[in-house]
């Protein structure tokens, strides 16, 4: 497998997780946070844009992160896969990764949740990550927020990726060698 997302609320590890598998794979992974947070540092055009969102909690608009993952794809590492972690994070992202991936041939292999029953965990384990990571954008009213935007436009993408056979949901919670151990032995009982 080689062309997989990774779904999960702010919080699930899904970062750790995708540099995890990303090694284990072999393929790249693909955040669009890092990508959005480099763009800030570097105080591009999209860094600026995308800035105004991150800061309040909301998604930064579709035409600009389907612009900047479409061209992130097409690097010559992506060529053998990938691991997209933050995308797609709506419907409108979905249809765009879909044509992107079409158009050079490929589909996803599968989408990847990392489920994290516990709203308070994920809200600590972001509290903790802003200090050590120092995220200003990290803030109790951000974080909570950040988790409606997802329960509202994220979520309900588990069910479309359900109904096309590739959902593969992991129990995201505990130690981050049992998670890793949790996600690579459904992927092989998928392969399987």
């Amino acid at each position: 497998m080689t062309r997989l997302v990774l779904l999960g609320p702010p919080g699930a590890g899904k970062g750790t997780q995708a540099q995890r598998l990303s090694e284990r794979l072999g393929v790249p992974a693909v955040s669009t946070g890092d990508i959005f947070r480099s763009n800030v540092a570097q105080g591009t055009e999209l860094g600026r844009e995308a800035q105004s969102y991150m800061e309040a909690g909301e998604y930064v608009p579709d035409s600009v992160t389907n612009r900047m993952v479409a061209d992130r794809l097409t690097q010559a590492d992506c060529s053998g896969g990938f691991l997209l972690d933050g995308y797609p994070r709506t419907a409108a992202q979905v249809v765009e990764l879909d044509r992107v991936l079409a158009a050079d041939g490929h589909r996803l292999d599968a989408v990847l949740e990392l489920v994290v029953a516990d709203t308070e965990e994920v809200v600590s384990r972001l509290r903790k990550r802003a200090v050590t990571e120092g995220r200003s954008d990290d803030t109790e009213d951000v974080i909570r927020r950040r988790l409606e935007v997802y329960a509202e436009q994220t979520a309900p993408l588990t069910d479309l990726y359900r109904e096309r056979g590739l959902l593969v949901q992991v129990d995201g919670t505990g130690d981050v060698d049992e998670v890793t151990s949790r996600i690579l032995t459904a992927l092989d009982e998928r392969t399987a």
